[in-house]
Parts: structure tokens; C-alpha cells; sequence
């Protein structure tokens, strides 16, 4: 990356504080706000100069179209709306900086978990776990799937035909289904767990 100019590296700062703050960058006209540009323009120079240095690529035709060549980190994911993309913008609560590379397979996002289905093998609500992104998944493992668009983690079984998804909980009933008749997707499978230090509200 080219050196950057004083202006440019406060830019680049306030982008990489948004993403962090909001999980999504700032538009143009934040941009403006923020630094009293009198025009988009002006922001948009600035930010076509970060991309030349390498410092962001810049996506066409959207107004948030800015991403950092840098790491943030770990997406967290929150609450993920009905018929989004589990790493949506809209699903994204913040950025940890952990090294993905500290888990075997390395994780791809962080799912703070909601809920008291899996409090037997000692994941309790409010706690990050870390999630390979992969769709082939053994019997036994535990898996964030989707079923009719509801996100859930539990430890996969399948049998004649059917998918189990089960609860440690011995309050809670297995959640059993059929995906011939019901929309389910394994969005991957669970590879370890943050709490305490990492807990955001």
C-alpha cells in the first residue's frame, strides 16, 4: 500500500471506526459530515485516491460500496432477517479482531447465540461461536442450519430420510425435518466459542 497522506490515513481511520461501530461502512455524504466536505465529491476523491494506494476497493453503484483491503476480524452476526444472507450487511452487529486462523478449519463469522438449547455442552445465550462456513457436515457435529428461515444451532443427526436437529437440553424437543417438504440449509458448522472479553451489546 502507497503511503498515505495525513487526510487520507483520518479517513481510512473513520471507515475502519464505522465498520467496526456499525458493521457497515460510512456513505459518501457521512464522509462529508464528519470531515465538513461542502460536496460528495469531495469525499469521493478521497476515497478513489484510498483506492489507487490500496488502502479500500470501491464497489460501483452502491453507496456504502466501500471495502477495507485490510482485516477487520470476525463478522458478528446478530438477528438475521427472514430470506437475507446470513453475512448480509443487515445481519452484521459489529467486527472482533480474531485471528479466523486460530480455529481448525479457520471460522468465517461469529454467531452470538440466543437461546438456551445447547446449555449441556456449555454454550450459554450471549456467547460467540465461531463457524466454518461449509455445507457438508457430519452426524454428530454442531451445525447452524436454517429451517423456513429461522437460524438455530444444534448438533445434526439424520435418519430415514428426515434431519434431526438436536437440542442439549433434555427440556427441549429435537427439531426434526423434512427436506422434501420444509427449506433447510446448513450454513455451517461450529469450530469453537468467545465469551466474556467479547461479549458486545
Amino acid at each position: 500500500m502507497d503511503q498515505l497522506t495525513s487526510r487520507q490515513r483520518e479517513i481510512l481511520d473513520f471507515i475502519r471506526a464505522t465498520l467496526e461501530e456499525r458493521g457497515s461502512p460510512p456513505t459518501r455524504l457521512d464522509i462529508c459530515a464528519a470531515f465538513g466536505f461542502a460536496s460528495p465529491n469531495a469525499a469521493e476523491a478521497h476515497l478513489k485516491a484510498l483506492a489507487k494506494k490500496g488502502a479500500i476497493a470501491l464497489e460501483a453503484g452502491a453507496s456504502r460500496g466501500i471495502r477495507l483491503m485490510e482485516s477487520l476480524g470476525l463478522p458478528i452476526v446478530g438477528r438475521v432477517a427472514a430470506g437475507s444472507p446470513i453475512l448480509s450487511e443487515s445481519s452484521i452487529d459489529a467486527h472482533v479482531r480474531v485471528d479466523p486462523a486460530m480455529f481448525a478449519p479457520r471460522a468465517d463469522f461469529l454467531l452470538r447465540v440466543r437461546g438456551l438449547s445447547m446449555i449441556e455442552v456449555g454454550i450459554l445465550e450471549g456467547d460467540l461461536l465461531a463457524v466454518h462456513r461449509t455445507s457438508e457436515v457430519r452426524d454428530g457435529q454442531i451445525i447452524v442450519a436454517r429451517v423456513d428461515d429461522e437460524v438455530t444451532v444444534k448438533r445434526l443427526r439424520r435418519s430415514n430420510g428426515l434431519v434431526e436437529l438436536l437440542p442439549e437440553n433434555h427440556t427441549m424437543q429435537p427439531i426434526v425435518v423434512d427436506p422434501q417438504r420444509q427449506s433447510l440449509s446448513i450454513e455451517g458448522r461450529v469450530v469453537g466459542l468467545i465469551r466474556d472479553e467479547f461479549s458486545f451489546t
